[in-house]
This record gives structure tokens, sequence and C-alpha cells, in this order.
């Protein structure tokens, strides 16, 4: 849902129409994640590719498991809590908080490749998310972030400045992460499409939880231990043959 109601308003009808102003949010948060918006996610696994080559990801189960340590304790949760932060910073017109979340989501980046896959992804949001839909408070919030546009941060300045609600924002973000992460490993394992979906499935409630603990969460909350992911980001970089980036 893109509002939410208060106990003392009248329910909405179950078939009511969306204002003009929550359509243009849901229109536009669908488009920004979705695998056709060209942010160039299908280039990057996240070093899921190290683990598939290393055993510790040889089939649907095992890969569900990798993703629920990722999305729980791993670079998913950090992404979310980042996202909140420069949502609201950005929501606020707090150009000071904004960029320190983007400096210290830059720093956060664990390998080389893990780096620039962010920074990539969130240069890419940007200036097509700013050429299609241009707004004089999204240049403000960019300037702020003086170059440094990790992607999760790129996603929430860009939300709010066009007044998609956050906590859409943050579910539509992590299923996106998670819809990338299962492309990769069906190509890498390789898994079909129904085990695809099935995954999807499966980690639903995994999402959900995890954006929840990121809305509430502060930046000391910030953390991960997901040391074999880390590992496998940083030995991707010198795998022999590779299909993605990271």
């Amino acid at each position: 849902m893109l509002t939410t109601t208060s106990s003392t308003d009248e329910a909405a009808p179950a078939d009511a129409a969306l204002s003009a102003a929550q359509g243009a949010a849901l229109y536009r948060l669908m488009t920004w994640l979705s695998p056709a918006f060209p942010v160039g996610a299908f280039s990057y696994s996240s070093g899921i590719e190290w683990a598939v080559e290393a055993g510790d990801i040889v089939d649907a189960p095992t890969l569900q498991d990798w993703l629920c340590a990722m999305l729980r304790h791993g670079a998913g949760f950090c992404d979310a809590v980042l996202l909140a932060h420069a949502h609201r910073a950005a929501a606020a017109q707090d150009h000071a908080a904004l960029g320190e979340v983007a400096e210290l989501a830059c720093a956060y980046a664990p390998s080389r490749e893990r780096h620039l896959e962010t920074t990539a992804q969130g240069r890419a949001f940007i200036e097509i998310a700013r050429a299609a839909w241009h707004s004089a408070r999204l240049d403000a919030a960019i300037s702020a972030c003086d170059g440094m546009t990790a992607y999760p941060v790129a996603v929430g300045l860009v939300s709010a400045a066009h007044g998609v609600p956050l906590a859409a924002t943050l579910h539509g973000f992590l299923h996106a992460v998670v819809s990338n992460w299962i492309s990769a490993g069906s190509r890498l394992v390789p898994l079909g499409q129904t085990a695809s979906q099935r995954l999807i499935a499966a980690l639903e409630p995994v999402v959900i939880g995890t954006g929840a603990r990121a809305l509430i969460a502060s930046l000391d909350d910030l953390g991960g231990a997901t040391f074999r992911a880390d590992l496998a980001g940083m030995r991707h970089e010198a795998q022999y043959t590779r299909l993605f980036r990271s």
C-alpha cells in the first residue's frame, strides 16, 4: 500500500480508485524498480558467481539459504537501512544528513567490486530518473551527495523527491534486489523458471521482515555477519572465468 488510513477515517471502498498522486507514485515506483529500468543490475551477482564455483550454492535450497542470510544479516538489511535514512533526509530536505548517509553508504562497501556495483547502479538510476522525471527537489538532493550515490541512497532520494512513500519504496527495493540475485543464481546453478519463482515466493516473509526491521533501525544498527558472502565478493575479483562484474 502506498498510503495509510488512520483509525478515525472511514475505510475506503475496496474497489476505490487511486488518487492521481497515488497512481503517479505507484507508476513511478514500479517503473524505477522494474528489471527493464536500465541500471545494469543484470551485470552483477553480488558474489553469487564465486559462491557457485566454490560449491557453497549448488541448488535452490542452498541459494535460498544464502539469500536469506544476505537479506537478514548482510547487504540486504544494510542497504535497506541506508535507503530509509536517505529517504527521510531527502524528504525533510536535510541535505547535511543526506550527505552523511551517502558517504557512509559508499564507505560500507566491503570490496572493490561491491563498491563498483552499488555506485554504478546508483549513478545510472539517478541519471535516468532525472532525465525522465525532472524535479528541482531532486537536483538539490543530488548535489548534497557530492557525487557519492550508492544504489540504495539513489533510490531513497529519488523516491522522496517525488513523494513516493518510504515503506512502499523500501519493500519494492528489496524485492528488486532479491529478484536480481535469484536471476543471477538461476543462470549460474542453473535453475528453471518455476524453481526461481518458488524462491521468490519463499523469500517473501524474509523481505517483509527485513523491510520492517530497516524502517525502525538507526545508522548505529548497520553491520553484517555474512563473512562468506563478503569473501565471495572479494574473491570474485580474481575469478578466472566470469559472467558477472561482481
